[in-house]
């Protein structure tokens, strides 16, 4: 395939003879399966999918999850040397595990599935030449050398070299970020000339809208100008969440204390003469309580949870941690048509000679009907075919085609074009003939002589003239397309053209743009309030991107850079400019991905919205990339972490509130976790240092790590989001989960967990074991007030401020929660084959109390604290 020639800018002629094939004929039905056997199908190839197995083995790389299984073969040698069955602890870790393992399967498997449910059900067929014969094949069977015909409503198959063109207009916004759909002729083009401007090609995927044509297959597959942005996305490699490096970190600093606790007591038992298996298990113990086995666990299913009510708003996550990432969001990167926009021209105002008209008024309603006379739309089924353009004409003027075709039956068209600028058609009007001419206002103005002033027809007087030409430069300053409408009565045909369209009568102006989406102006506000910063990247021209930007409130500053400045500026230049623009326009793919690579160097988590070919490779460089799912094209769902069903912006910033409330809850579940964590090793720490026997045995803490921490830790994870999350500054990127406080509080939490089990264990010991050195009542005291207390703290996370203001039995999945875990922490003590199990003893009334009473510490202190901190 000759992919590195410029056809474009060679003759039609060249381009069929460098391909071995003919105009007239096309190629030949047996040499085009030849071809087919060598280039391959005419596909995008999909990237190469995970099985099952590889999906499942792939949630075992994460840093926790390896802990886990560490601390799984650390129990059972353990046990194994204290003479003991260690199965049952290591097959509870590895159950724990398989459960995550699963959960992150299962709903990387619902994503791929959601996505491939919109896709299409079959692939577009192609109009070819195949031995002098017109013939229909599928679209992947087009081969280079094929000869394509193209009509209105044809999706082109491969790259064409444009050998004949009539009225061929192609929308490309997916692949250039052109709203207006680009007019087609078979002209060579500058070697240089960027994508948008090669006038002389069809690209593949995008759709014809009027005309006809017939091109040449120039490139297919992964060769064609949108298969070449698919392999881009190949050679990008997505970026980990905010939440994997987090976790990640907190891996690290989890592996090095219980590397270093374990260490620390090693050398201290050696000091001491200890004996080295005792030391061992007592190593064992301080491990098992160091690491929040549940953790990882419990985080997937919150986010899975998040996952799930985000899929009820319409949008689709890919990737689970993406729905945190959204919470961290500092930069929204969207593209304007289609996004911001809605992709659909509107007529937005009507005005003749003496002004603007209302829309009902029978000035405007007059215009408008001739403007949608002189339109080549047709209708399929109701549905209006056509350039945006023409429909918006059409619809705008409130009446069917076969209504206005049956009134103004057409007898000649003088057809448009990028040299006319104009379009004139004659239809039938009364006994004789009305020319109908609509078209850019400085070329139809030229050759009116008359207008429609005070209900009768005037002369155009100079003065006037030059009003009618200074609206419509205002109008289009506002990024509005502006068109003229004249007329001219005859009772026959003129002879030419030149005579058809002179002396015309100016009629009025018709003013259309593609309007933002309705609900995104209130979304740009959210944003800024939330923090985030809006930025329009676009392909667009510079005038309408800043004129949208304005009208959404984006940016009012007019200041917009464009791709060809972007290619001037260098990486630090680039980033600086990345920071202080707002409006991008006229930039290619490599342009998109240089700026969202950009802004991240600059600290920024960035969020890319988009919906065509050239948002692709953005989207897949950004932290999190958000494909439109009606309009999207495959390439960017392919590409992007999360697919908005409705193709609504809106749904990102409710994604975005629904990502903090999902962040604020994974920290709400970090924090309780860890903090009890931390009073577990404290206690079991604090005890060797005392000389006293261990308090509590290494499945005890496994039993307080598994189920008493981890079902609160998940009912912590559907707490209501907050109704000022929105109010609040994005996370910065490279928070720790430790910063801001949240490490001393957790230790200072831990540390009073840690002294009251102790304190629970000691009382206990002295005052009601006989023998101080085999303290099994202490010990189940202990075990109970580590358990029971951990219960409690676990409501003071669920707001930095008072619970109790708040209401402390509001969120009833804690409430559930909690309460059945005190059930099984009561089970374990008081059920007989239980308390075997887990060694503990019965307990009388007086040691509940004293647990009950320990157990409620957390809240009070808790409580004590904001209220002296101000936050109560």
């Amino acid at each position: 395939m000759e992919e590195n020639r410029a056809f474009h800018a060679m003759e039609g002629a060249e381009a069929v003879h460098l391909l071995q094939s003919d105009k007239e004929q096309g190629l030949q039905p047996g040499d085009a399966a030849v071809r087919l056997r060598s280039y391959g199908k005419n596909e995008i190839r999909r990237g190469k999918r995970k099985n099952w197995l590889q999906k499942f083995l792939a949630q075992f790389s994460d840093v926790m999850v390896i802990i886990l299984l560490v601390s799984a073969a650390v129990s059972y040698a353990a046990a194994r040397f204290s003479g003991e069955d260690g199965s049952v602890d290591a097959v509870i870790i590895l159950l724990i595990v398989v459960v995550n393992a699963v959960i992150g399967t299962v709903q990387e498997s619902r994503a791929e599935h959601a996505i491939d449910a919109l896709r299409k059900l079959s692939s577009p067929k192609a109009t070819v030449m195949r031995g002098g014969r017109r013939c229909t094949v599928l679209g992947s069977d087009v081969v280079p050398g094929d000869i394509v015909l193209l009509s209105a409503g044809d999706v082109v198959p491969a790259d064409l070299r444009l050998l004949s063109a009539t009225d061929l207009k192609v929308e490309e916004s997916s692949l250039t970020g052109e709203s207006e759909p680009s007019s087609k002729s078979t002209h060579t083009c500058a070697e240089n000339a960027p994508l948008a401007e090669r006038n002389s090609m069809a690209f593949a995927s995008t759709g014809v809208v009027t005309g006809h044509g017939v091109g040449v297959a120039v490139a297919t597959g992964m060769h064609t100008a949108v298969g070449k942005v698919a392999a881009m996305l190949a050679e990008e490699e997505a970026p980990k969440t905010p939440l994997q490096e987090r976790m990640e970190k907190t891996g690290r600093v989890l592996a090095l204390a219980v590397l270093a606790v374990c260490a620390v007591i090693f050398f201290m038992g050696l000091l001491r003469r200890s004996a080295p298996l005792e030391m061992l298990l007592l190593s064992v113990s301080l491990a098992v309580a160091a690491i929040p086995e549940g953790m990882t666990a419990v985080i997937t299913i919150v986010m899975a949870l998040g996952v799930s009510r985000m899929a009820k708003k319409r949008a689709i996550v890919r990737r689970l941690p993406a729905v945190e990432t959204l919470g961290s969001t500092t930069v929204i990167c969207s593209d304007k048509t289609g996004t911001l926009t809605q992709n659909r021209m509107t007529v937005v105002r009507v005005a003749d000679a003496e002004g603007a008209q209302p829309p009902e008024s029978e000035a405007a309603r007059e215009i408008l009907t001739l403007s949608a006379v002189c339109t080549n739309c047709t209708e399929d089924d109701g549905d209006l075919l056509g350039e945006p353009t023409e429909t918006a004409l059409v619809r705008a003027g409130g009446e069917r085609l076969a209504s206005l075709h049956a009134v103004c039956p057409r007898v000649a068209e003088f057809p448009f074009s990028s040299v006319r600028k104009r379009m004139t058609v004659a239809v039938k009007h009364g006994n004789g003939l009305r020319l109908i001419c609509k078209g850019a206002p400085e070329v139809v103005l030229q050759r009116c002589t008359r207008v429609l002033l005070h209900g009768g027809i005037r002369p155009l007087e100079p003065a006037l003239r030059r009003r009618l030409l200074q609206e419509n430069t205002a109008m289009a300053r506002s990024a509005l397309r502006v068109l003229a409408v004249a007329v001219k009565d005859c009772t026959s045909m003129p002879a030419n053209e030149e005579d058809a369209e002179n002396d015309l009568i100016f009629c009025g102006l018709i003013a259309m743009e593609d309007p933002p989406r309705p609900e995104v102006k209130t979304a740009v506000t959210r944003c800024r309030k939330a923090g985030i910063t809006p930025i329009m990247i676009t392909g667009d021209n510079g005038a309408t991107a800043a004129a949208i930007a304005a009208q959404i409130g984006l940016d009012d500053s007019g200041k917009v850079v464009t791709g060809a400045e972007l290619d001037r500026m260098n990486e630090a230049e680039l980033q600086r400019c990345a920071g202080e623009c707002r409006v991008f326009a006229r930039v290619s793919p490599e342009h998109k991905m240089r700026l969202v690579k950009a802004l991240r160097a600059r600290g920024e988590v960035v969020a890319m919205t988009g919906d065509g070919v050239n948002d692709a490779p953005a989207l897949k460089a950004a932290d999190i990339g958000c494909a439109m799912g009606r309009g999207g094209t495959e390439v960017a769902k392919s590409a992007a972490d999360m697919v908005l069903t409705d193709d609504n912006f809106a749904t990102i910033v409710e994604a975005v509130r629904e990502g903090r409330g999902v962040y604020r809850n994974i920290c709400r579940t970090v924090h309780f976790l860890l903090s009890s964590n931390i009073g577990e090793i404290l206690l079991i720490f604090s005890a060797y240092l005392l000389g006293i026997p261990v308090p509590l045995s290494a499945i005890q803490l496994l039993w307080v790590n598994l189920v008493t921490d981890s079902f609160p830790a998940l009912a912590l994870g559907v707490e209501p989001i907050a109704g000022d999350v929105m109010e609040q500054p994005p996370v910065k990127n490279n928070r720790s989960i430790f910063s801001g406080g949240a490490g001393l509080s957790m230790v200072v939490e831990g540390s009073l967990i840690g002294a009251l089990a102790l304190l629970a264990y000691s009382i206990g010991r002295v005052w009601f074991d006989v023998d101080p050195n085999f303290p099994q009542i202490g010990s189940t005291m202990a075990f109970a007030v580590l358990g029971l207390s951990q219960l409690v703290h676990a409501f003071n996370m669920r707001s930095e401020g008072s619970v109790l203001a708040m209401g402390l039995f509001t969120n009833a999945k804690l409430n559930l929660a909690c309460g059945f875990c005190a059930v099984l922490q009561l089970a374990v003590v008081v059920v007989p084959t239980f308390a075997g199990l887990f060694g503990t003893v019965m307990l009388g009334p007086v040691q509940w109390l004293v647990v009950a009473v320990l157990s409620v510490v957390p809240l009070l202190v808790c409580e004590l604290e904001k209220k002296l901190t101000g936050k109560a």
